[in-house]
């Protein structure tokens, strides 16, 4: 990791050379920043690097003994931080700055020598006292609950049971050659099924019988519940005998839960005719959230509650630490990881990041609200909507879907901003959880660039919004790349851009409609006003134009 990114995030942090040599040095600031790392995910550190540039200043050299001392002083003002791999690196600006790895503390709590603690949240430092570090010292591996071991011998499994498991993995795209050429017992030790033959924990969720598993504590147990227009009970399913591993349960889940698969039947002339009240993809991502990020130490069902206009997933437990509704996008922390990792392993859930791009994905996709998330330290909920915000921005999406290639930030972006018609770069980084410009746009350089959306003012007040050209591409079944443009056509667009932007000059028009002779536009304007179509206020060129009101 020695290559300078334009932002920092959870697991990088830039430094200033100042910050460690010079009569403005502040290491135990630094050391703050070490624990914070290492309580987390583990990171790097850039020193040398400025913050508001994120690069290091022309012809800035450091010495190797600089580097040794920072190390030596940090390592006195921090316990339980692993700090290794200095790195001296120059970089393509001839300028020089070094790295410093920090390992995650994943058996103890790391503090700094006055015994101070801090945990990093997303990009940010934040100390952790009370109960906060009775969790952070709860959610340490120190007691790692799937690798428990039990008294169950590898010889009492079903052979069925360990084959079945052991061919999902070796027909699995997830999972690499090496990993499907080993012997089976090698494959369940390596996914923390068994360790020197006995099961663990783990190993008796996915491989056990129903005895076996009842003898956990706190095993995976279920209500679905559906309820009516005045939310009263009307159906419950549960399922608490432990006869079904999680693989089995979800999909039994699946089968059972008929109402999570009914659809709404869309008007003629959409791109699609039916979309689903709770697409399938999300609603298993949410089901599996709730299983790997439960707590197994805390009494508790999951309950998985549909009432008319909502789905509602409740697990025991609360968010891990550090992770909060208002980062869950980006932040990556792992309550259970063995357990997420045989999920991913047998392709149940998004090999990447948290799942929550792919819920935020799917349901901009269906022009539905993103989830509601509920926390504390006993409990998640997630509640999710069923109904779609408007036909119309649905009908913009599959439009844009269908001729251009998105990704899937891109498509995340599209359904904010379709839906807002117009949002400001400030509220649309509050609502991708972003904390600066920078990172904004690497979620909308490339929209503005294939000309999808435009922005409007500048710093504060910049506004993003779709471009109207694809709006009038859309009405008229236009491809997207087509540079000429009919009357018809063109006096679609004119209104569109006037709608957002009234008493507009010819000149504002014709700046905000690229490719597209002046002189046609002046002449279609006039046309337009002749006509009752626009209206005009003011002289010569002062003149605006606006929409007509029809009474």
């Amino acid at each position: 990791m020695n290559r300078l990114t334009n932002y920092e995030n959870s697991t990088i942090e830039y430094k200033s050379l100042r910050k460690v040599i010079g009569t403005k040095a502040d290491l135990k600031d630094l050391a703050k920043t070490c624990v914070c790392l290492a309580n987390a995910q583990g990171g790097y550190l850039f020193i040398g690097v400025e913050d508001d540039k994120k690069l290091p200043p022309l012809n800035q050299k450091i010495e190797q003994d600089d580097i040794n001392k920072t190390i030596k002083a940090l390592r006195s003002l921090t316990d339980s931080v692993g700090l290794v791999n200095p790195e001296l690196v120059t970089h393509e600006n001839a300028s020089e700055y070094f790295i410093i790895q920090i390992h995650p503390s994943l058996k103890t709590i790391a503090t700094t020598s006055d015994g101070k603690v801090f945990l990093r949240v997303g990009d940010e430092c934040s100390p952790i006292k009370g109960e906060e570090l009775t969790r952070l010292a709860h959610d340490k591996d120190a007691f790692q609950w799937e690798l428990v071991l039990t008294k169950n011998h590898i010889s009492t499994i079903e052979h069925i049971k360990i084959k079945n498991f052991i061919d999902d993995i070796r027909y699995s795209t997830n999972v690499s050659d090496f990993i499907k050429e080993q012997i089976d017992m090698d494959i369940l030790e390596f996914y923390h099924l068994i360790d020197d033959g006995y099961l663990t924990n783990l190993g008796i969720l996915w491989l056990g019988n129903f005895k076996q598993r009842s003898k956990l504590n706190y095993p995976i147990t279920v209500q679905y519940i559906v309820y009516d227009e005045n939310e009263k009970k009307i159906r419950k399913v549960d399922w608490s005998l432990n006869q079904f591993n999680p693989k089995e349960l979800i999909l039994e889940i699946e089968k059972e839960a008929v109402e999570l698969s009914y659809s709404f039947e869309l008007p003629d002339g959409m791109f699609r005719k039916q979309i689903r009240h709770y697409a399938k993809d999300v609603v298993r991502e949410l089901i599996i959230n709730a299983f790997v990020h439960k707590s197994f130490t805390i009494s508790g069902d999951i309950f998985i509650s549909l009432y008319t206009d909502r789905l509602e997933i409740k697990n025991p437990g609360g968010l891990p630490l550090g992770v909060t509704k208002d980062n869950i996008l980006h932040q990556v922390q792992r309550r259970n990881p063995s357990f997420i990792n045989t999920f991913k392993a047998l392709k149940l859930m998004e090999n990447e990041g948290s799942g929550y791009d792919l819920i935020y994905e799917s349901l901009s996709l269906d022009a539905k609200l993103f989830p509601l998330i509920e926390s504390n330290i006993n409990f998640v909920k997630v509640t999710i909507y069923s109904n779609i915000l408007d036909t119309e921005i649905l009908r913009v999406l599959d439009y844009l879907g269908t001729h251009y290639v998105l990704s899937q930030k891109e498509i995340i972006v599209l359904g904010i901003i379709v839906r807002e018609r117009k949002i400001s770069g400030f509220d649309l980084s509050k609502v991708l959880q972003l904390s600066d410009n920078d990172r904004l746009r690497a979620w909308v350089d490339n929209l503005i660039n294939k000309n999808i959306i435009q922005t409007e003012g500048k710093t504060k007040g910049l506004m993003y919004l779709i471009n109207p050209k694809v709006l009038v591409s859309l009405e008229h079944d236009l491809k997207p790349s087509l540079k000429t443009m009919e009357e018809p056509h063109l006096k679609a667009l004119i209104k569109e851009d006037l709608k957002i932007h009234p008493r507009s000059k010819i000149s504002e028009i014709h700046s905000r409609i690229e490719g597209l002779d002046l002189k046609y536009l002046r002449k279609v304007i006039y046309k337009m006003a002749d006509n009752n179509e626009l209206a005009k206020d003011g002289k010569n060129k002062n003149m605006v134009y606006f929409l007509v009101n029809k009474k």
